[in-house]
């Protein structure tokens, strides 16, 4: 079950106790507009793609990838998600996705520039401010979306910065952006813990993922919620001390597993990490990592999803009859969209707020979101994916 069909598949459910009929399902599922097209940059010929699911509460918001694998399905699921996700989370925003089939890593700056821009270019009349408001995804960072806004500002006049998010600080974005999205894991978690009465202090932590989401979750957990991260999982190895890996004394750095390895942390495969000896198993990663064939690996009483998807349908409901709670990704990596939304209202209004007020401001939308999940959770008698999909269906529908 991939992606799309797993997303497709939790809003059957989800609209089906809201006693939607099969037109309406279909309605739904079925995006606003997709854009699908072509890019040149040099003898480059690169398949392109934004997919606009949903705009009845707000701008179309979503991501921006650049990667070889990119196709159709993908980015309709993930656009679908986002609509999920901003209604779950009830900001005035809809769900977009964008992307690119090619890997920037294989080409200079110069090409992924052009490749930026011809990308704005090609959309310019159907994105903007109040229209689609596009953002950083997979290998896409500020440096690509400060391109984009500078080739949309040429295009069409706009000096707000509104147009796109996730840009440099400099050029209009947000402070609290980089940490945004594990924070929100960290408040996610904070309050599951909480409405089960789990004391989160010495708890055992496995993260797969060493990016940005994974580093910043594992930093910030260990700094606010007192948890051990005791593994640590990269393509390439799980890096594991069971004494802690001490995220909370660390800084980002490309070069993160060179400094577990020289701090003493011990290797194993890669792979190990989702079948890791820990209180909770933290998806950071890529989608469609656990799958009803490798379920039954997952030793954590708690899966939190920080990546898009990385839980098929099948195996969350697998996961749930064997009392593994999985708090769900369309709320648990949510910080990165709400600050994103954020830094859109500081653009329209062409204000700067401190780190702080953005970070109360996501404390506040987060816990809010991640409350009203479980008490409807509760009340249906389902897992908190579930519940949220309900919740946001409601709000869409």
């Amino acid at each position: 079950m991939n992606m799309l069909e797993s997303a497709q598949a939790m809003i059957a459910r989800a609209a089906d106790k809201l006693d939607w009929n099969e037109t309406k399902k279909q309605a739904f599922l079925t995006p606003k507009a997709v854009h699908d097209f072509t890019i040149e940059a040099g003898d480059l010929r690169l398949q392109a793609y934004r997919i606009q699911h949903s705009d009845a509460r707000g701008p179309f918001k979503g991501g921006v990838r650049f990667h070889p694998h990119v196709d159709k399905d993908e980015v309709q699921a993930l656009a679908t998600l986002m609509s999920i996700k901003t209604a779950a989370v009830n900001i005035p925003m809809g769900g977009g996705k964008g992307g690119v089939a090619f890997d920037p890593r294989e080409h200079d700056a110069a090409t992924v520039e052009k490749i930026a821009r011809e990308y704005v270019r090609a959309l310019k009349d159907k994105i903007g401010p109040d229209i689609d408001v596009p953002a950083p995804d997979v290998n896409t960072d500020a440096k690509v979306i400060d391109w984009m806004v500078d080739e949309y500002e040429r295009l069409t006049g706009d000096r707000t910065k509104a147009s796109f998010t996730g840009k440099s600080i400099e050029n209009g974005g947000s402070l609290g952006r980089a940490e945004a999205t594990g924070r929100g894991g960290i408040i996610a978690l904070r309050e599951y813990l909480k409405a089960a009465r789990i004391e989160p202090r010495g708890l055992k932590v496995a993260v797969q993922g060493m990016g940005n989401v994974g580093f910043y979750f594992a930093k910030l957990a260990e700094q606010e919620l007192g948890v051990k991260v005791v593994a640590s999982a990269n393509s390439r190895n799980t890096y594991y001390n069971e004494q802690g890996l001490n995220f909370a004394k660390r800084e980002f750095s490309r070069q993160l597993a060179e400094e577990l390895e020289h701090d003493g942390a011990e290797t194993t495969d890669s792979g190990d990490i989702l079948s890791w000896d820990a209180d909770v198993l933290v998806l950071a990663a890529l989608e469609d990592v656990i799958s009803t064939e490798n379920q039954t690996d997952v030793k954590a009483d708690i899966v939190l999803e920080l990546a898009n998807g990385p839980v098929s349908d099948d195996a969350n409901q697998a996961l749930e009859a064997r009392d593994v709670t999985v708090v769900p990704d369309v709320i648990a990596n949510a910080g990165g969209v709400i600050v994103s939304y954020l830094e859109w209202e500081q653009n329209k209004s062409g204000k700067t707020w401190s780190e702080a007020k953005v970070n109360d401001r996501l404390d506040e939308i987060l816990t809010s979101a991640m409350r009203a999940v479980m008490e409807r959770a509760d009340a249906e008698g389902c897992s908190l994916k579930e519940a949220a999909f309900i919740i946001a269906l409601e709000r869409i529908g």
